[in-house]
């Protein structure tokens, strides 16, 4: 297995560069109401613009232009570069190309309904990050595709409360590797994992302030290598992610600590897999790249024909009765420790 409205101002199109217009298809009058004898919609253009390339984005990137292929779409790519503003002005140019759908992984969950009112009739999938205000989709225009966070942090948790209960221990000391502050995946990871411990009887205290980190390798090392290297007395290290999480093994080497305690982390990238698999991170939580890519595909090729977004699809629908249930997919995470990493190995 592999690693799981508004149409902008004339002026304001003009200042775009080729290379965003050249990511918008001229035209979007194939999809949605013609399809091929095998019953595929017929060659049309889809844009995915994403907030900023990493290996995660790219692997869901690849996923989404392969399924694209198979199902008679054209995907194409823009990346951001982790600027909001950029990133409503590809998806106004895609609507004022005539796209009839965009996938769009946001720089900025807050103005999502920035990007919906860019969007103006055009269909848009969000994928990955979902919008902090879930009231912004919509059955037949707008959805959400990805991972469930309230699940992430906490499944993190309840490995954490398995290994100290086996040590015979229900009072830890953590350190705390955080993402973005303000994202939705930062706050949920975060609050999730302490929340699992309480609920399983640990009684977690910092060992320090918890690490703004951003996501990044590098500055996870260099954040956490003084509180390593002052004797801090703490028993697990909890990442948001899996680069952080190997920034902080990195740190320990450099330092000369032996990692014999838990480092957790979410993802499983490829390094962190390994990582998993050399026993020098306890477990990390699989979120699937492949099937959000094609989750958010087939999502928007739905929305453009009109049927139930999980059509086609191996996913459930939200069940938590929100007036938005019916736009968001869900892509479980899983898993992965020592016992089945291999599994989600290349």
């Amino acid at each position: 297995m592999m690693l799981k409205k508004r149409m902008m101002s004339v002026l304001m199109i003009g200042v775009l560069s080729a290379g965003a217009l050249a990511g918008c298809g001229e035209n979007g009058t194939s999809a949605s109401g013609s399809a091929a004898s095998n019953g595929k919609a017929s060659t049309d253009e889809m844009t995915f613009v994403m907030a900023a390339r990493n290996e995660f984005m790219s692997t869901l990137e690849s996923a989404m232009i392969a399924e694209g292929e198979k199902l008679g779409y054209r995907v194409t790519t823009q990346d951001a570069q982790n600027d909001a503003a950029k990133q409503i002005q590809y998806i106004e140019t895609c609507a004022n190309a005539g796209n009839q759908a965009a996938i769009i992984l946001p720089v900025d969950a807050d103005a999502a309904q920035s990007l919906v009112d860019a969007a103006g009739e055009m269909k848009l999938v969000f994928v990955n990050r979902p919008p902090t205000d879930l009231h912004v989709l919509d059955p037949e225009n707008v959805a959400y595709v990805g991972s469930d966070e309230d699940t992430s942090g906490y499944m993190q948790g309840e490995y954490l409360a398995e290994y100290f209960k086996g040590k015979g221990k229900d009072k830890i000391k953590y350190l705390m590797l955080q993402g973005t502050l303000g994202q939705v995946a930062t706050t949920k990871r975060s609050e999730g994992i302490l929340q699992a411990l309480k609920d399983n009887g640990i009684q977690a205290e910092e060992a320090s302030a918890p690490l703004v980190a951003d996501w990044d390798r590098p500055t996870a090392q260099t954040k956490i290598s003084p509180l390593l290297s002052s004797g801090i007395d703490f028993d697990c290290i909890m990442s948001n992610n899996d680069s952080m999480a190997l920034g902080a093994i990195e740190a320990c080497d450099d330092i000369g600590i032996t990692v014999d305690f838990p480092i957790v982390g979410i993802d499983c990238t490829a390094d962190g897999a390994q990582a998993v698999a050399d026993g020098r991170m306890a477990m990390t939580l699989f979120q699937d790249p492949v099937g959000q890519g094609k989750g958010a595909l087939m999502a928007a090729i739905n929305l453009i024909e009109g049927k139930p977004i999980n059509e086609g699809l191996e996913y459930a629908l939200d069940d938590s009765g929100e007036s938005y249930s019916d736009s968001i997919v869900w892509v479980p995470f899983e898993i992965v420790t020592k016992d089945n990493v291999a599994d989600y190995m290349k």
